[in-house]
């Protein structure tokens, strides 16, 4: 019981450390922020998850030395020096984390490793007295949080009747016989109760039993940027971009940077000079739909999909930028490229600095929600939307326990259609209205009601239609369907799976259509682009600058002179453009499919590699390096 309350107490007094931390973060740098006592009360009950996962951490160790203590005796400088080391690492991360926010404003990350190398920098960028008054915070800080653990929690101490067990053991002859058996069970008894509390931390660290793991996002719950970052626990966050680094980028430096900026000229432009206009307005209420994996494969069992092409306006080759649901929603959203071996989501402090249609859309009078029926903290998506300007989130949790539970991933689609509809229905008009929603049921394992094909999953992709098609039905027959532009596409296709398709490029194709009354007539773009595309090409439509979307491409401006499409993956990147096609391995350091862009056969594989010539390869290859390595140098100095 002893050992139990021990680490209880232990427990304890990291959160309370770690609360502490987050107040002192809020008043040394809230000053003029407008903040009220209930924003310190919001951050620290949101961050309060997050606390507790991370103080499961650091629980690990005093909980094995609380086990073996049963058997043998743990000396208690072992606690002592336990305490020293994380009173030092926390004392490290809030000071650090408190003095370098007014510089970065992002919170402490693994990223300030980088600086270590070259301390001059950091000792020419501040005044000597401020570098003294760190240092002795950092003092202060490490001996409070010491003498907090070592009078607090102190260390666990066996029962007085274990002690005379021991001592009665350590004077006898012999360490066995009848009369020692009663502790020895206590003991084993003891051991197999601590072993039962293991699952418990495992779950606690885990964040849960849900399919997302503790992350960054799920405490953000404000538009008010600088509160979401006052909730997370800066020693978590520390500890997470490690895992979650950039990792080597010299690995895509193939040239001077002149050279790839030569190579991609007309690829990438932020110039809109276009003659063809797309919308009857320029201030349309938008809604853009994100289906869960729709690739242009599953055409066949999506008919109402297919007549809506004839009804709008239909991007015929539009192509996914990777495989993934994060980085495709982040390419949709942002008019960003994705990366071979990151996810850009993942990383909060390069995500926050990314353009994004909702933001561009605020400061020009836009209301924004986004809808997704799932968990919006898997894979940090929360923080990633509510630090690109989208104002308002509705996720699973906003559903009652029934509609929860009607599909593992989440809310299924006919329910979250029935959101959007009922958000837009109720918008008052004083604002023009942006909706981003996401769908998840066309997703394993493929759990959606009804039976409209044999395979399930193309039965679940049919059933997504339908839910696609009662949609548009429902809103075309309200008078805000005038003003409605619906933007309809996906995230990604699907990967490995038996669709037919003989040419494994086209797993990328991913539908891109604007349907709404704010659609002028119906048109086919057929125009080669990605799905980053839409941010540029829809910015200009409504007469707004897209300067800032560096890799989003308004695919009807004359200035847009080289349409090429890029795809990337487990550190493989395709780019296709009218002469050919090339996959290109980074760790294999080569080619691995090569081809021209339309063969008139793909029947085996040996006519799906061949028919361009050496010259066509290198300078497809030359392409593909210079645009990996122009957008991971944009990463890289975010």
């Amino acid at each position: 019981m002893k050992r139990l309350l021990y680490l209880l107490k232990f427990f304890a007094v990291t959160i309370a450390v770690f609360v502490v931390a987050k107040v002192a973060f809020i008043v040394c740098n809230g000053a003029g922020r407008g903040l009220t006592v209930a924003d310190v009360w919001q951050v620290v009950c949101h961050g309060m998850s997050l606390d507790m996962s991370t103080a499961l951490y650091f629980l690990v160790v005093p909980f094995l030395l609380a086990v073996i203590g049963l058997w043998t005796r743990v000396p208690r400088w072992l606690y002592v020096v336990y305490y020293a080391i994380l009173s030092v690492a926390f004392a490290l991360a809030f000071v650090a984390d408190t003095s370098l926010y007014v510089f970065w404003a992002f919170k402490l990350d693994a990223s300030c490793l980088m600086y270590l190398s070259q301390p001059e920098g950091i000792t020419a960028s501040v005044s000597t007295g401020y570098l003294v008054l760190r240092l002795l915070a950092f003092i202060v800080v490490a001996a409070a949080v010491f003498a907090l653990y070592l009078f607090c929690a102190g260390s666990p101490s066996p029962s007085g009747k274990l002690r005379q067990c021991r001592s009665l053991q350590n004077s006898s002859p012999q360490n066995s016989g009848p009369q020692y058996s009663g502790p020895r069970r206590h003991r084993l008894l003891h051991t197999l109760a601590f072993m039962a509390l293991v699952p418990l931390m495992v779950i606690g660290i885990r964040g849960g039993l849900s399919e997302s793991t503790t992350n960054i996002g799920q405490v953000y719950f404000s538009s008010n940027q600088f509160l979401n970052h006052s909730a997370v626990n800066p020693v978590f966050n520390f500890i997470y971009s490690l895992s979650h680094q950039m990792g080597d980028m010299s690995q895509y430096h193939f040239m001077d940077e002149a050279d790839s900026r030569r190579l991609t000229e007309g690829v990438y432009t932020t110039e809109s000079v276009c003659a063809d206009t797309l919308l009857n307005t320029t201030r349309p209420d938008i809604v853009i739909i994100i289906m869960e994996s729709a690739g242009e494969q599953f055409a066949d069992v999506m008919p109402r999909l297919q007549q809506l092409k004839k009804e709008g306006v239909c991007f015929s080759e539009c192509y996914a930028n990777s495989w993934r649901t994060d980085r495709g929603t982040l390419s949709l959203l942002s008019g960003y490229p994705s990366f071979p071996s990151l996810s850009v989501m993942k990383m909060p402090n390069k995500s926050h600095t990314l353009p994004s249609i909702a933001n561009i859309l605020c400061t020009h009078g836009y209301a924004n929600y986004y809808i997704y029926g799932g968990d919006i903290n898997f894979t940090n998506m929360r923080s990633y939307l509510m630090g690109t300007g989208w104002q308002a989130t509705v996720s699973m949790d906003d559903y009652t326990a029934e509609e929860r539970a009607t599909a593992k991933w989440g809310v299924r689609d006919d329910i979250t259609f029935q959101t959007v509809r009922q958000t837009i229905a109720g918008h008052d008009g004083s604002h023009p209205l942006l909706i981003g929603y996401s769908t998840l049921s066309s997703h394993e394992p493929w759990d959606v009601p009804g039976r409209r094909n044999d395979d399930p999953v193309l039965n679940a992709f049919a059933y997504l239609d339908d839910c696609l098609a009662d949609f548009i039905d429902s809103v075309r027959s309200t008078p805000r369907w005038d003003n409605l532009l619906v933007i309809i596409t996906a995230d990604h296709g699907l990967v490995n799976i038996e669709t037919g398709l003989a040419d494994p490029w086209e797993k990328n194709h991913i539908p891109m259509l604007w349907v709404g009354g704010a659609v002028r007539q119906p048109k086919v773009v057929d125009v080669l682009c990605n799905q980053s595309d839409l941010a540029a090409t829809l910015l200009s439509q409504m007469a707004i600058a897209h300067d800032d979307f560096t890799f989003s491409r308004d695919v009807l401006s004359s200035k847009y002179t080289h349409s090429t499409a890029v795809n990337n993956y487990n550190n493989a990147q395709w780019v296709i453009d009218s002469t050919g096609l090339l996959l290109y391995d980074f760790d294999a350091h080569k080619t691995v499919v090569a081809r021209p862009s339309r063969p008139d056969s793909l029947s085996s594989s040996s006519k799906s590699s061949s028919g361009l010539s050496s010259a066509s390869i290198h300078r497809l290859e030359l392409l593909n390096k210079a645009i990996i390595q122009l957008t991971t140098a944009d990463l890289s100095s975010r």
